[in-house]
């Protein structure tokens, strides 16, 4: 049966990742053990999370969250010990690359054991498992005793959640708790792959780089849709996604979000000129500056109805074109605040695919409305 959008009055508890008690966890635990949901802080985003030994807790997080149930989960470990009930078998070099990038925000793929539901993983053979190295996570989840299948906390299609506040907006009175661990440091999900394939195929761009990853698997190939290889992608993957953000629209503001992706429109005067097609409309437009070789024209920042976010790399003229791991932590959190002030366009600067630019690019390309 479903629940009602107020079936709660959703409490926040704080815990400090450097003070880290049992007794905090003890209310959070007690929820997931009953077939609860909670929110709680990972270094990547925040995660809406139920254990996966309560398959109705798991039908509660698509309720919640309005997902799709063709949407597979990732399914979240505090040890290596999880891993081993959760997997038949590890694909060629997964555990190297685990031993190496776990904890972390990296997602692999594997043959599900027994043990994980089909709601999980949406009916498919494969369950995408990761071990966060957010203390707070990672202690809920062995203090739980199970792994935990969670997405982001948030409504689906709308920006990831990087701090409590953001899970709080979307699903208050739809869950019953949210753990405050600060804000995500990392600002962006976490990197998936897939070992299986030959050679291995990097399906979501998140918080580990691509260039990192490199380094221990050169073959690795990127076919993620909304990447610059997005016509790569394998028909069957966006029919039946193996992992989450293949098939639907994600990450996407209310306003209509302009993405600049072209370098050449990405000028002073072109600025401008996308700028006074709104104004003159009368729009409330909210900018998104990234570039830190060009200065925003004065009357952007100067007009009334034009709410500016600043993430150049020094707040200034800088040398740098861009500051990716910056735009990557604050891009979330700079949606919902334009959105919240009432922007009716969004425009951002895009920037380069290099390293954290990746996966920056990826997100913006799924919510993009238009792309110049």
């Amino acid at each position: 049966m479903s629940r009602k959008a107020d079936s709660f009055k959703t409490q926040t508890i704080k815990i400090d990742r450097q003070q880290l008690g049992d007794n905090q966890f003890i209310p959070a635990v007690e929820l997931l053990r009953s077939g609860e949901v909670v929110g709680f802080p990972t270094e990547t985003v925040y995660g809406l999370g139920g254990l996966i030994t309560r398959p109705e807790a798991i039908g509660k997080i698509f309720e919640a969250k309005n997902r799709p149930p063709d949407n597979p989960l990732i399914v979240h470990i505090s040890d290596f010990q999880m891993l081993d009930e959760l997997v038949l078998e590890l694909p060629r070099g997964a555990e190297k690359l685990c031993r190496k990038f776990w904890p972390g925000p990296l997602t692999v793929l594997f043959k599900k054991s027994p043990l994980v539901p089909e709601i999980v993983t949406a009916g498919l053979s494969t369950v995408a498992v990761r071990m966060p190295s957010h203390q707070v996570a990672r202690k809920l989840i062995e203090l739980a005793g199970a792994p935990v299948a969670a997405p982001s906390a948030n409504l689906s299609g709308r920006p990831s959640p990087t701090t409590a506040e953001h899970v709080y907006h979307d699903l208050k009175g739809k869950i019953p708790l949210i753990i405050d661990g600060g804000k995500s440091e990392l600002g962006v999900e976490s990197t998936v792959i897939d070992l299986d394939r030959d050679p291995p195929v990097l399906l979501r761009p998140g918080g580990l780089n691509y260039e990192e990853l490199q380094q221990l698997i050169p073959q690795l190939e990127l076919v993620e849709r909304g990447s610059k290889n997005d016509d790569n992608l394998p028909g069957e993957l966006i029919e039946r996604p193996t992992t989450p953000g293949l098939k639907y629209k994600h990450y996407s503001p209310k306003a209509y979000l302009i993405l600049i992706e072209k370098p050449m429109a990405r000028t002073a005067g072109y600025l401008t000129k996308i700028w006074e097609k709104y104004h003159q409309k009368e729009k409330r437009v909210g900018w998104i500056h990234t570039s830190g070789k060009i200065e925003l024209p004065e009357e952007i920042k100067q007009d009334s109805r034009t709410s500016v976010v600043d993430l150049t790399p020094a707040g200034k003229l800088d040398s740098r074109e861009h500051d990716s791991k910056l735009v990557a932590r604050e891009l979330f959190a700079s949606l919902r605040a334009l959105d919240n002030k009432g922007s009716e366009v969004i425009v951002v600067e895009g920037i380069g695919y290099e390293k954290e630019g990746l996966a920056v690019m990826n997100r913006l390309k799924k919510a993009a409305s238009e792309i110049i």
